[in-house]
């Protein structure tokens, strides 16, 4: 009696197993280079273009989302412990202190731009949304450059900065803008209106 291939490996379909191999190849790729860059293609055939760039050596992450108005770029500095998001249609940044438990580690990030590239889909997706006080912004100083670190300066020189926080849920108010590394972790960026 012959037996028919489904396709299926110890009770995986062909997407699981493919997800599998390339998962294990993103890790010991992530382990092999110091610096990386993923050329990530937008959600949903969409007209974006996101370079991420990992450098683990200095252990941050460079992520240039080109979206014509939307566009942005994020920097996380794992070493400092921040998070700053330049909106260039806002003309400002938005700087955020990283929680453990809410942003993937260097080495995760790396996994997930690998599979989203390779992919073109992703398994894992979270998105994190922030809320700043439009009226308080900060022209940085030499003592807010020292605490961000000089990635963060070079991003954030000669714009107004907003300290964000971390709020659970989605937020209901309009004019959000995205940024972050859209379809792997989206940054939900929104003003606090208060009526």
């Amino acid at each position: 009696m012959a037996t028919r291939n489904t396709g299926h490996v110890n009770g995986l379909d062909a997407d699981a197993q493919i997800a599998i191999v390339i998962a294990v190849l993103g890790v010991f790729w992530t382990q092999a280079s110091s610096y990386e860059i993923y050329s990530l293609p937008g959600n949903n055939n969409d007209y974006v273009q996101q370079t991420v760039t990992i450098n683990s050596e200095h252990n941050i992450v460079d992520i240039h989302v080109h979206a014509g108005m939307c566009s942005s770029d994020t920097i996380f500095d794992y070493n400092r412990g921040y998070i700053a998001t330049r909106l260039f249609s806002r003309r400002a940044c938005f700087v955020l202190k990283m929680e453990k438990g809410y942003i993937p580690e260097i080495e995760e990030l790396g996994r997930l731009a690998y599979e989203k590239q390779m992919m073109k889909k992703i398994f894992s997706e979270r998105n994190l949304w922030v809320q700043y006080e439009p009226s308080d912004s900060i022209i940085a100083e030499f003592k807010e450059w020292l605490l961000f670190g000089k990635p963060i300066e070079k991003l954030c020189r000669d714009v107004p900065i907003y300290r964000v926080h971390r709020v659970e849920g989605a937020l209901r108010a309009g004019g959000c803008a995205k940024a972050g590394i859209l379809g792997i972790l989206g940054i939900s960026v929104c003003g606090n209106i208060s009526i």
